[in-house]
């Protein structure tokens, strides 16, 4: 048996190399039209993963998750339960942005899906926060997020918390309140402090 420091030394250069592959991925037409693959970012051990829909604009000019108006929004409810953007991990289901930022296809979510579940196996996180429909439905399966939010799902060795998408609470605003008591039942999940 390995030392422990051992296997998360080599955890941490599997996720870097499988960061490279996505970088470079053609299985999908997307990595036609993307300006820069979104592999996702954070440490290799963080004990809760956040999961998008797709890269938009900013996050495809920048190669990095959640940097536009819905990572702003995001990144304020993960440090009002006392986290920081640097002890979670952020990425999405689709790697590529799709052009227009229209909803993801099947056959990209069957493309991008092996890398999105090697980095659950890699990570390991004690919970995964799935954002929005696309998410849930990948992940889960059918349930509407207005029926599924705020709640956890165990499943495939791992523990889902379900809420919307950044970008529906600015679409609709009201959905920020609802998002927050969301994040504060996770945060007492957890066990955080807040601020």
């Amino acid at each position: 048996m390995l030392p422990p420091y051992t296997l998360e030394m080599n955890s941490e250069k599997e996720l870097r190399l499988l960061h490279e592959q996505i970088v470079s991925c053609t299985k999908c037409p997307l990595h036609k039209t993307r300006m820069n693959a979104v592999p996702g970012e954070g440490p290799f051990n963080a004990r809760v993963m956040f999961i998008g829909e797709a890269p938009g604009a900013k996050e495809d000019e920048l190669g990095r998750p959640f940097v536009g108006r819905s990572g702003i929004l995001l990144i304020s409810m993960i440090e009002k339960i006392g986290l920081s953007r640097e002890e979670v991990f952020i990425t999405s289901i689709l790697k590529s942005r799709p052009p227009k930022n229209r909803t993801p296809n099947r056959t990209e979510i069957n493309a991008c899906l092996p890398h999105l579940e090697r980095q659950l196996d890699l990570i390991c996180p004690d919970v995964a926060v799935l954002l929005g429909g696309v998410a849930i439905s990948t992940i889960i399966g059918p349930w509407k997020v207005a029926d599924a939010h705020g709640r956890f799902y165990n499943g495939n060795a791992q523990t889902y918390f379900m809420t919307y998408h950044p970008a529906a609470a600015l679409r609709f605003p009201s959905l920020k309140k609802t998002m927050e008591e969301d994040f504060e039942r996770l945060r007492i999940e957890l066990g955080l402090s807040g601020d």
